[in-house]
């Protein structure tokens, strides 16, 4: 049906003759569904590979070069009872936010529905034991079914056609039963009400799907806050560049014009779009997207430059060596996309549970039904009887038991400030016994302070704050801020290059580089004192002041660290960082493994080892650089100063200044993970107590719904105690000021790698 369509330009060729595409796939519920995609996908001849992102549904195929039509790849998922198409971002947004908001209307009707039916059927449960009269008993079941059909018919729609696809294509589903289950009771309710019977189950069914929506509209909802980043890193990549035409002309191409070996000009303030060495210039490049380090990197003829870096100060000439390809953004693309597909392979409890859930319920049913025709029943006690056991053992708390707690659990951790970027996040989080820490931006403030605070005279910093609003220099908007500087001196103007000078009561002042504000002796005296700061110098009439800007830790880093490590994890610093700070850094928290100078690929290849080694890796981190290693982490953790692309390769992201949601978050879900467990025991204990009594005969489909209804209420009681205890780690915040600052701490002579 597809054979028509022209799909290669989806199609990227790699290395080797392979070809690959990504496809949106809907219907991807469950792992099941990720084993059956990917192993009839593997069935094609000529496929290589096909790996599934249950978090976003998306499917990575690959080839070999020619030997397949995409447009075959599309038709062969929908053999499989999928419907595909090639993976576009923006349309994959938009389908997940039109069935997020179908689900809310389905939990919508179905809530609305029961709720109404519940006062009916109270009323006839009161009635049926003092004086209810039959024409009344009648007349208000006839109201439950007129409520209940047309609510069942929209609102069971997620499962209807789940269990259909399913069933089309001769396999089994958690919605199967779901259906059946649903469909009989209210068939045999409205025989029932026919018949004039005491007894009619429309609130049995409808409850049953409040239920099971609230827990698909939760999953849901927490699949749509991890976004694909591809639209992240095409934001960091510049379209153009200036080529050198000819050693004196210029002219503005495309970046995919670029070849290696072209010689382009990067003006101040642009971003770098290719990967190649400056041949000519000098001037200070932002590297903080990756290299993670807030320092600009001085640059000068001989000095590697990255796309996606932002040149600062200086003209530069740099020769290239990469650019539509090949550049460190590609690669970083590259290992951030094969660490989310080779996580995406995690088994969730629930699903593990489900896929041996709907075979036995049916086989149980069936069996029963046919022990009591051999019995000599009647067919129609028989079928009462074995729709009995569908609703008894219908999934309601199968379903809630991950659910109901993930919901709670969030909740705790959102008054904590942290947001779950996965479903599934919160198990992984509570199986962690290894902590993996970026220093820069997160062990760190995301923003620069002035180290020498106390060492300035507070109205020399305001007045120095004033005249650092008149620049765009990045360490002038620190000061600025540091300083909370909101009027800027009037008549400032900026020397390129230099600084920002202005005139005030006919006394010129200046801020900017130390010789521009005759401050060199005092620089190189401060220097001495502060390596590794970023100096700003500020002067007024013949006074000379030097500011020492630089990343402080966060000011609760060490009795955070402190506390995790006395839990029992392990926990390492792995940084892009000099050695030097990084040493700091370290001995100040008391950490005693770390690395430093590390990029991507070793981060990555670290945090493999610690997996090797039997470790259940959580990184922390915040930078570009960092994204890959996220994603290959089990779990990740950023601040939500963190770049977009670190955001949205984590699992989860906290707000504030504070490094305490990380230990929040290790409590809340090694409880969540705990209440997970006793829900689902709680639901095998219920089952094997319910399901011998109904084959039996023992109860009506009535007390079934109520027994049903129970055992849901049970696990969701259960897990309102995952928010127990949620304020327990807020007393790190009160250590935080004994927490010191990383500058009063000696430098480490050498880093002690584990």
């Amino acid at each position: 049906m597809n054979e028509g369509r022209d799909l290669s330009v989806f199609v990227t060729r790699l290395d080797g003759g392979v070809a690959r595409m990504d496809l949106a796939v809907e219907g991807i519920t469950c792992a099941a569904c990720m084993i059956e995609i990917e192993g009839g996908l593997s069935a094609l001849p000529a496929v290589t590979r096909a790996r599934v992102n249950l978090t976003n549904r998306r499917v990575a195929v690959e080839w070999k070069d020619g030997e397949v039509d995409p447009a075959r790849l599309i038709d062969r998922l929908s053999e499989l009872g999928y419907r595909a198409h090639p993976f576009d971002p923006a349309q994959a947004e938009a389908e997940e936010a039109r069935e997020a908001r179908w689900l809310l209307t389905c939990l919508a009707v179905a809530g609305f529905a029961a709720m109404n039916i519940m006062l009916l059927s109270v009323s006839v449960w009161s009635g049926n034991v003092t004086d209810i009269t039959p024409e009344t008993r009648d007349f208000f079941h006839w109201l439950s079914a007129l409520i209940a059909i047309p609510a069942v018919a929209y609102a069971g729609q997620p499962f209807f056609r789940s269990a259909m696809r399913a069933l089309l294509h001769g396999s089994l589903n958690m919605d199967v039963p779901i259906t059946l289950g649903v469909l009989l009771a209210v068939g045999m309710s409205v025989v029932e009400t026919m018949n004039h019977a005491e007894h009619a189950y429309f609130d049995s069914a409808v409850m049953l799907l409040f239920f099971l929506l609230t827990g698909r509209f939760l999953d849901i909802n927490m699949r749509r806050r991890t976004r694909a980043v591809a639209g992240n890193l095409a934001a960091l990549k510049a379209e153009t560049a200036v080529k050198f035409v000819t050693p004196a002309e210029i002219s503005e191409v495309p970046v995919a014009a670029i070849r290696p070996g072209d010689l382009v000009l990067v003006r101040p303030g642009e971003r770098i779009a290719v990967d190649g060495v400056v041949e000519e210039g000098r001037s200070e490049v932002d590297a903080a997207l990756v290299t993670g380090e807030s320092a600009h990197a001085a640059v000068e003829p001989g000095t590697p430059v990255y796309a996606g870096t932002v040149n600062i100060s200086g003209t530069l000439r740099v020769r290239v060596a990469a650019a539509a390809s090949g550049t460190l953004l590609d690669e970083v693309m590259r290992l951030l996309d094969h660490a989310v597909q080779a996580r995406s392979r995690y088994v969730r409890l629930a699903d593990r549970a489900a896929k041996l859930y709907a075979p036995v319920v049916h086989l149980t049913a069936l069996l029963t039904f046919a022990g009591w025709m051999l019995a000599g029943a009647p067919w129609q006690t028989a079928l009462v009887v074995a729709i009995t056991v569908l609703i008894i053992t219908c999934p309601c708390a199968l379903a809630l038991a991950v659910p109901t707690v993930q919901v709670v659990a969030s909740g705790a951790l959102f008054r904590r400030q942290v947001l779950l970027n996965a479903g599934d996040a919160i198990e992984r989080f509570a199986a962690v016994d290894t902590v993996v820490f970026d220093k820069t931006g997160t062990l760190t403030a995301p923003e620069p302070a002035v180290a020498n605070r106390d060492a300035i005279p507070p109205d020399v910093l305001v007045l120095a704050g004033r005249l650092a609003l008149g620049s765009r220099h990045p360490m002038a908007a620190a000061l600025a801020r540091a300083a909370g500087a909101r009027q800027p001196l009037a008549g400032a103007r900026e020397e390129p290059g230099q600084g920002v000078c202005a005139s005030l009561d006919g006394v010129e002042i200046r801020l900017g580089r130390p010789s521009f504000c005759g401050a060199d002796a005092e620089a190189a005296a401060l220097a001495a004192a502060e390596p590794d700061a970023s100096l700003i110098a500020f002067s007024h009439g013949e006074a000379r002041h030097v500011f020492a800007l630089r990343q402080m830790l966060r000011p609760d880093a060490a009795a955070v660290v402190a506390e995790i490590a006395a839990r029992g994890y392990a926990i390492e610093m792995l940084t892009g960082d000099r050695a030097a700070p990084a040493a700091q850094a370290a001995q100040a928290l008391g950490i005693a493994n770390w690395r430093a100078g590390l990029t991507p690929a070793e981060k990555i290849a670290r945090i493999a080892e610690l997996k090797a080694a039997g470790g259940t890796v959580m990184m922390v981190g915040d930078g570009l650089n960092d994204a890959p290693a996220l994603a290959a982490a089990d779990v990740s953790l950023s601040p939500v100063t963190a770049v977009h692309l670190a955001q949205a390769a984590a699992d989860a992201v906290f707000l504030g200044e504070r490094l305490a949601p990380v230990a929040a978050t290790l409590a809340i879900c090694g409880n969540a993970r705990q209440l997970m467990r006793q829900n689902f025991l709680l639901a095998v204990v219920y089952n094997a107590i319910a399901v011998p009594v109904a084959i039996a005969g023992l109860v009506t489909p009535l007390i079934a719904a109520l027994a049903m209804s129970g055992s849901s209420l049970l696990v969701t009681v259960n897990a309102l105690r995952a928010g127990i205890g949620a304020d327990g780690p807020r007393a790190l915040d009160d250590q935080a000021a004994d927490a010191p600052p990383v500058s009063r701490q000696p430098a480490r002579e050498q880093p002690a790698e584990s």
